[in-house]
């Protein structure tokens, strides 16, 4: 298992991902937090560009995708609740697998806690199982965040030892 940056020529592998958790997602009774579109190609590009988007290699295959992205996230800067703190954190946003390479969220995590050992994350309230990984993984639940769209995200903070 290896994690990675993105580059442009994984596109084809990482919209195949995120079209199989969109479908997850519509099973699960969750079909409102990513529609039928999300994440769009320009945001992805957008990540690329920018370094924020990883990928999950097992067997030279590509199993799961994530971004991280180190510092203030602005849907973050108005809370009904409280932070943990107000100290530097990073934000995984994004997190899919392709339902063949099991534990991506928790090697995920792993990596992105080597960068940055505060983390946010949140998720849509209709995700019961993002919430059970984020809970199960030490996730403090805070309160809820406005996304740009201004629909309500389930917001948590771990802060590693």
């Amino acid at each position: 298992m290896m994690i990675r940056l993105a580059t442009i020529a994984d596109l084809p592998a990482i919209s195949a991902i995120y079209a199989f958790a969109r479908t997850q997602m519509a099973k699960d009774n969750n079909p409102d937090q990513w529609g039928k579109t999300y994440p769009a190609l320009d945001v992805l590009e957008a990540d690329i560009a920018a370094k924020y988007l990883y990928v999950i290699e097992e067997a030279g295959n590509i199993g799961g995708v994530f971004a991280f992205i180190l510092g203030e996230d602005p849907t973050y800067q108005q809370i009904e609740g409280s932070w943990l703190d107000d100290q530097p954190y990073g934000t995984i946003h994004r997190i899919a697998g392709n339902g063949k390479v099991k534990g991506v969220f928790n090697k995920a995590l792993a990596f992105c806690e080597q960068l940055e050992p505060n983390i946010r994350i949140d998720t849509h309230q209709n995700n019961k199982r993002m919430q059970h990984l984020i809970k199960k993984n030490g996730f403090v639940y805070c309160g809820i965040i406005l996304t740009d769209d201004q629909t309500p995200r389930l917001a948590y903070q771990k802060k590693r030892p």
